[in-house]
């Protein structure tokens, strides 16, 4: 076989790679609004096919069960939002760190059944779910943390303290895109003061963990 002939074989096996991955996100899309907008143990394979205009058996195929097209699901989700709100690490520490939060507010207002999936989902405890969840808290976390204190691995104290912030960003972001009444400026203001209000009270129990100030500008 030539060159020609083999490039002529390769060709549709191309296309057709490109079809399935296609096929397997456009899968994961119509997910996301589905289990965004109903529970998981409400939603049958059934269900899932009719709502998404497929053959039952084409989901089985992708996903080889409910559980493993929702944890994929949720995958995804997550992958997009660090992608997000890890941004800018070129930047000044205290402009790193409106930038990651700015990010975040962006994925959820642009992308909110996904993040309510990411922050609620719809399976209840499920050991795979909390993992993933937990894993995604880790990184926005240890993002701040480097954005903030230079590092990404710090000390129990400052992690608690991000930690508990980042719970309650989750909070104030689920109430805001359910009712838009302010704008996203607003609310990143708010979540950046917030910020610096858990690592002022950081640094009054640790010193070693010193707030981030902004950089003075030269007059």
């Amino acid at each position: 076989m030539n060159h020609s002939q083999q490039r002529a074989v390769d060709r549709p096996r191309a296309r057709g790679t490109d079809r399935s991955l296609a096929r397997r996100a456009e899968l994961i899309a119509i997910g996301r609004k589905l289990f965004a907008d109903t529970s998981y143990d409400a939603l049958s394979m059934d269900d899932i096919a009719r709502q998404a205009h497929v053959a039952k058996g084409l989901i089985y195929y992708y996903f080889k069960s409910k559980r493993g097209y929702y944890l994929a699901i949720v995958e995804d989700s997550v992958a997009d939002l660090v992608s997000r709100a890890a941004s800018g690490l070129e930047l000044p520490p205290v402009e790193r760190v409106h930038r990651t939060i700015d990010g975040y507010l962006r994925y959820a207002e642009h992308n909110q059944a996904a993040y309510r999936t990411i922050i609620t989902g719809g399976v209840g405890f499920d050991t795979d779910v909390q993992t993933i969840r937990e894993g995604v808290r880790e990184v926005i976390v240890e993002t701040i943390a480097e954005g903030a204190y230079g590092r990404r691995k710090i000390a129990p104290l400052p992690r608690m303290a991000l930690l508990g912030w980042l719970y309650s960003v989750e909070g104030a972001t689920l109430d805001w895109i359910g009712n838009p009444a302010l704008p996203r400026d607003t609310v990143r203001e708010l979540l950046v003061k917030m910020l610096g209000g858990a690592m002022r009270a950081v640094e009054e129990v640790d010193p070693a963990y010193p707030a981030p100030r902004p950089a003075r500008r030269e007059t």
